[in-house]
């Protein structure tokens, strides 16, 4: 028989288990994205860096052909991280890049979350590869966008069939915060969700200005 216990499941992310992969956020790929529009995608993308960079997870950042074709990485995720750096390919699988392999295997942990455009070929190219490889792969979903709706759906499917985990953007940082009592990274989750976080951002700033409420008592 089951026994429940206070305890997490294991395949619940936490911010040390996990490395963030950020694929081809650029102009010339986004030109195209018609499955999620620009502005959506790019709340998304505010909301999965800030997370990343609040909770100091592990991020590996690469783009494609930068100076010769599709232009510079989002804005909003160099501003959540001001010194690393871009690696730029050729390749449009991430995986085959022997550098991004290199940063893999120096951060050294199983479990690979990805985020990135195009769904079909950016994102199913890794992440069949990393699973192929023998790692835990998760999708941020919605922090993807590809040429049409049903390019995207498919991409996902077929991830999902392979054994991919799917997720959203918010479900990535309350899963990252969990409990409201961690105080250390409260504050911070809650801004960054009053940002990023769409209506249930709103829902926090009209909390607090009205009555001064806060999730968990704060």
């Amino acid at each position: 028989m089951a026994t429940a216990t206070a305890s997490p499941g294991k395949t619940l992310l936490n911010p040390g288990d996990h490395t963030l992969i950020l694929i081809d956020f650029q102009p010339q790929m986004a030109f195209a994205t018609h499955s999620i529009h620009a502005n959506q995608l790019r709340t998304h993308v505010s909301l999965i860096s800030g997370a990343a960079r609040v909770f100091n997870v592990s991020t590996i950042l690469t783009t494609v052909a930068e100076k010769s074709f599709s232009g510079p990485m989002f804005t909003e995720i160099k501003e959540a991280f001001p010194e690393s750096e871009f690696i730029d390919r050729t390749s449009m699988n991430t995986w085959e890049d022997p550098r991004i392999a290199e940063r893999v295997n120096a951060i050294g942990k199983s479990r690979i979350v990805l985020a990135g455009l195009w769904t079909s070929v950016c994102i199913v190219g890794p992440a069949l590869s990393a699973l192929d490889q023998g790692f835990e792969v998760y999708v941020i979903a919605d922090a993807c966008g590809d040429v049409s709706t049903e390019a995207h759906e498919r991409a996902m499917a077929r991830m999902i069939q392979a054994g991919v985990r799917p997720m959203t953007s918010l479900q990535y940082l309350l899963e990252l915060q969990r409990d409201w009592a961690r105080s250390k990274t409260y504050d911070a989750v809650v801004n960054l969700a009053k940002e990023s976080g769409g209506a249930y951002g709103l829902g926090l700033l009209y909390a607090k200005t009205m009555f001064g409420g806060g999730e968990g008592g704060h």
